[in-house]
């Protein structure tokens, strides 16, 4: 690993995914957008566990720090859809550890099959003990901390993952690793990419592949797609993210303000909540190159993909990075059958 990046291969760290994923050029929806091509996908919805996603990059380096302590089991806090509880679940498996998931509802009017289908199902069929949390944001936490500290006047050794403020970015860390590989991959293809567009919820995934960037010598520019927050506090919290994996790996800070970009042109009307940019996006991707988006996240990052490709040259290359979510959509399939039909049926 280049010397630029610190300790990182010095920290505790459990191999997980299913590495290099996937890149692939998407010319059927280059040709669809009238470009000659210069688009093209990186498959982190390949990275194994249980449907992947980028999640299984960032429990690489938690689970690491898990083993190392000898814990026996795992838990983690999230949104009733949650990925990264999902992926938490299945590598909790591999690794013959318990796991504990607290499902917060952040998204109250979803009901019936939002509730039950989707990440929910797996949760279930992997065997995770699941406990529903209806509080405010604040006091999840709390409540996870609570469960942690049962389990261990029990006897067990738990390990909660850390998340907000105030934590190591560890995670982040799996994503510093994705941009050598990101490199290396276009280097050996000669592929020109000028843009990289990612799905920003926790901004760790685009902390972490920014920083990356940034510190073996690249200006590709990071374009995180805001799924939760307005691109102004996303900002804030990747650039505080980006200081805190300088910290962890023991580094100067590499990243300028400039450098992080988010961008919330579909977010609206709120997390989880599809939109109409974002449902032809997710129809576009699925017809043209075989390629299955949620309308939490991914359907919005290929949302502005498509945005970003439609603002610049036939020279300008543009890789959409595919950070998984493929259960979530089945959490949401009455709502996207019929609007997926009543946008083909204008068309």
């Amino acid at each position: 690993m280049n010397g630029s990046l610190g300790k990182l291969d010095k920290l505790p760290r459990v191999a997980l995914a299913h590495l290099p994923t996937p890149l692939e050029a998407m010319d059927n929806l280059a040709a669809a957008l009238g470009r000659t091509g210069g688009l093209y996908v990186k498959r982190d919805d390949c990275t194994g566990l249980a449907f992947g996603g980028n999640k299984v990059r960032h429990l690489e380096f938690y689970l690491g720090v898990a083993r190392a302590r000898g814990a026996d089991t795992v838990l983690i806090t999230g949104a009733i859809q949650s990925n990264f509880s999902r992926c938490m679940a299945a590598a909790a498996r591999k690794l013959g550890m318990g796991c504990h998931i607290q499902l917060e509802d952040q998204v109250p009017d979803k009901v019936g099959e939002y509730r039950t289908s989707g990440n929910v199902l797996v949760d279930n069929m992997l065997g995770a003990t699941l406990h529903a949390y209806t509080g405010d944001p604040e006091g999840a936490n709390r409540r996870i901390d609570e469960i942690a500290a049962a389990l261990k006047a029990e006897g067990r050794n738990p390990y909660v993952v850390p998340r907000g403020a105030g934590h190591k970015p560890l995670g982040a860390l799996g994503y510093v690793v994705a941009a050598q590989e990101i490199l290396t991959q276009i280097g050996d293809r000669g592929i020109r990419i000028d843009e990289i567009v990612l799905a920003s919820g926790t901004g760790a995934s685009q902390a972490g592949l920014l920083f990356g960037l940034r510190a073996l010598g690249s200006d590709i520019r990071v374009t995180g797609v805001c799924v939760r927050e307005e691109s102004a506090i996303q900002k804030a919290r990747v650039a505080g993210l980006c200081g805190g994996i300088a910290e962890v790996l023991e580094v100067d800070p590499i990243v300028r303000d400039g450098d992080v970009i988010a961008m919330d042109d579909f977010l609206a009307p709120g997390y989880g909540r599809l939109n109409e940019p974002t449902l032809r996006a997710l129809d576009m991707a699925a017809r043209h190159e075989a390629l299955i988006l949620d309308p939490a996240y991914t359907a919005k990052a290929m949302a502005t993909a498509i945005l970003r490709a439609r603002e610049t040259g036939p020279d300008y290359g543009i890789m959409f990075l595919h950070t998984g979510g493929e259960p979530g959509a089945f959490a949401y399939s009455e709502s996207l059958t019929a609007e997926l039909e009543k946008l083909r049926a204008e068309k």
